[in-house]
Parts: C-alpha cells; structure tokens; sequence
C-alpha cells in the first residue's frame, strides 16, 4: 500500500517536473518570437540600407591637386505618417501603428545617423479637427515616436490632415502647427537651399491665406535669383546672400499629374488605382499652380507625399519629383523612406524598406501554430491521429 502511495505520488512528481519544463519551453518561445518581431526585424531589414553615393565628376580639381570634396548632408524624408486621434483611433491600432513607426524610425536614426529628417505633411490624422486638448496629446505622442537626438534636426511641411483642407484650414491651424514645426519657409544647410512649401494653401483662388502663401514664395524666388547672380543686381538690397544652388521644394501635394499610370515598383499604385484620374487641388496641386512654382524657385529636385504610393515624375526642364510613400502600415503593407545625400550642386537618392506587415503577421502565426503542436503532442491528441493513419496504411500495403 505504501509503495503505491511512493509510486503515484513519484508519477505526480514526474508529471508535474515536464509540464514545469514544458512551460518554460513555452514561455522561452514566445518571449523569443516577440523580441524577433517587435524589435529584432527592424535592425535586421533597415540594416540592409545604405547612403547612396554621389558620383565624381570627371577631371574634377587641377593636375597634382586633387579638387576638396563638397560638404555632404545626409537627410531622411519620410511622409504621411497619419497618428491617430481621438475620433477615429481605436486605442489598439494606435497602439500597433505608432509602435511600428516608433520602432522603425529609432532603429532608423540609430544605425544610419542621418543629419536632418524631413516629414512631408499629414503628420496628425486628425489635425483638421482635433479639440486644443486632443491636440496637445496627439503632439505628445508624435515626440515619443519620432524623438531624435540634439544634433539631428526634425523639419516638417503641414498637410491637409494637419490643417485641413483649403475649405477648412484657418490661421489658427496653421499658427498651431507652426507652433510645433518650425515656420521657416527657407532654410539652408551646408550650401544646399530648402524650400518647405505650404501646398494646401496654394489653392490659387486669391484667399487671403493662399494670396500671403504665394507673396511669400515669391519673395523667396526674389531672394534666390538674387543669390545666383555674381554681383547683386538693383532691387536684392543688403540682404544675407543665400548659396548659389538651386533649391529643393519639399511640400505635402504632388505637382500636377493626371494619374500615377508611369509610376512603378512594387510600392507604386496598385493597377487599379494607377489609372484612376487625379482631382486637382485634391489630389495633386492643380497646372497653373505647379508651372508658377516650377517657374518661381526653379528648383532641381521636388519631393512631396499625400498618394502613400511612390512615384518619380519629370517635370520640365529634366526636374525629377518623387512622392514618397506613406511610412505607416497603416497605408502601406510595404512603408519605406527616402534617404538623400545632398550637396550643393548634386543628390543622390536611395529608397529603405521598412518590414512588412503582412511577413511579421505570418511569422506570428506560423510560431502559434508550432507552440500549438508542442503544447498538443505531450498529451497525445496529436499522436493518435498519426498512429491511426499508420495502422491504415500498413492494411492498405498488405492487400
């Protein structure tokens, strides 16, 4: 009687010892799939980025003297990265969203050590309505998930998101975003100009924010023809000479395109939206607004966002714009950003991929599946069934 008692109680001892191991197992896997998936893939897939390299003019500097080397800027330009707000947000795709951009923007910053970050409008999702209250929390998070350090400056253009649309947007929005995001229009770094455009405001129908939007462009154009010439001609006065570059725009609306029908790669329009034909000053700036900034700033590269999708489009005169897509999986199964080397007379531009949601996902469930056959085949539900097969099979042989 008392060995049995010994005997079942050592079998209970045992029982408990492998399923105590099994939940350490268990336990270890998960812990392991989730460092992998929230942390881990964003290190291995953005590690595979590098700054594009600009290419050596020909018979640069003089015989024996080899011509010194311009100044580099490194910049990062991501778009559309649409924070939720307290209308539309549901608190887990908040959740979900704003770790994903967080992680890919710190892992981002950390390994490529970019020297400026542009954000190329819609911020905020809900900007264009959001209460002073709402405001200030969605402005909280957006400086928890795109925080950077000192020496890395964060510029941004407003979007319609932001600020609404032309029939929406006041000057109290836009005071509110330029509260937060530097107002500066012109800014110039290592000898390259930046020209951040307030696209929603170039409606063109003469309001009184679209008409001080377009005065103030046009004082920069003033300004950068003033630049260019050798000696300042009559009418520059004693202003600071800008470089003598010519700038990039930055801005949220595409110029003028009918559709994204030339657009490709595999983060372009999907085919049945390529052809679906643009509104102007809803899709994209409208033609006569477009031809007035190409010939105003003259500028030598454009990049805007609004589409999510990517695409490269030559203006005239060779001016290449990119729209860059959306840096959200909120948008995109595939976001990605824009990484620029820049120097005053040159740029080369690269494109960094972001994890995709769709492969994250099916590592989830490829790992609960696993879990789920590890848990089972201790307690024999998944060996009966292989065992029957077995023995169905060896009859099927034997006839």
């Amino acid at each position: 009687m008392a060995s049995s008692q010994l005997g079942a109680r050592g079998q209970c001892l045992r029982l408990l010892k492998t399923r105590g191991f099994l939940l350490l197992k268990l336990s270890a896997a998960i812990l392991a799939v989730l460092l992998f998936c929230e942390f881990l893939i964003y290190y291995l897939v953005i590690f595979r980025c590098s700054w594009p390299e600009l290419k050596t003019p020909e018979g640069a500097g003089t015989l024996g003297a080899p011509k010194a080397p311009e100044p580099v800027l490194r910049a990062m330009f991501l778009a559309d990265t649409h924070l939720l707000g307290a209308v539309r947000g549901h608190w887990l795709d908040k959740l979900r969203r704003e770790w994903q951009m967080e992680r890919a923007f710190q892992t981002a910053v950390w390994l490529l050590q970019p020297e400026v970050v542009f954000i190329l409008g819609d911020i905020f999702d809900e900007g264009k309505w959001s209460s002073p209250e709402a405001w200030a929390d969605d402005v909280g998070r957006f400086w928890k998930v795109f925080r950077h350090p000192p020496h890395v400056q964060l510029r941004a253009v407003a979007g319609n998101h932001d600020i609404g649309f032309h029939y929406q947007m006041d000057t109290y929005r836009i005071k509110r975003f330029e509260k937060v995001f530097n107002p500066e229009r012109l800014f110039s770094w290592k000898g390259i100009n930046f020209v951040m455009v307030n696209s929603v405001a170039l409606e063109g129908d003469g309001c009184d924010i679209c008409s001080r939007a377009e005065a103030e462009l046009l004082e920069i154009s003033h300004w950068l023809n003033c630049s260019r010439e050798e000696h300042s001609p009559r009418g520059c006065g004693d202003r600071q000479r800008l470089p003598a570059s010519a700038p990039i725009l930055l801005q949220h609306f595409p110029l003028y395109r009918r559709n994204d029908a030339n657009c490709s790669g595999e983060d372009a329009a999907p085919p049945d939206e390529k052809y679906t034909p643009f509104k102007e000053r809803y899709d994209v700036l409208s033609w006569e607004v477009s031809r007035k900034l190409l010939w105003w700033l003259r500028p030598r590269l454009i990049l805007s966002g609004h589409t999510h999708s990517a695409c490269e489009v030559q203006h005239r005169a060779g001016v290449l714009e990119v729209s860059v897509p959306s840096f959200s999986w909120r948008n995109r199964n595939n976001p990605s950003f824009i990484m620029g080397s820049i120097t005053p007379m040159d740029y080369a531009l690269a494109k960094c991929y972001l994890p995709c949601e769709d492969m994250v996902l099916t590592t989830y469930c490829v790992a609960a599946g696993c879990l789920m056959l590890i848990t089972l085949i201790p307690t024999g539900l998944v060996s009966a069934p292989f065992h029957f097969g077995q023995r169905v099979l060896r009859k099927f042989k034997t006839m």
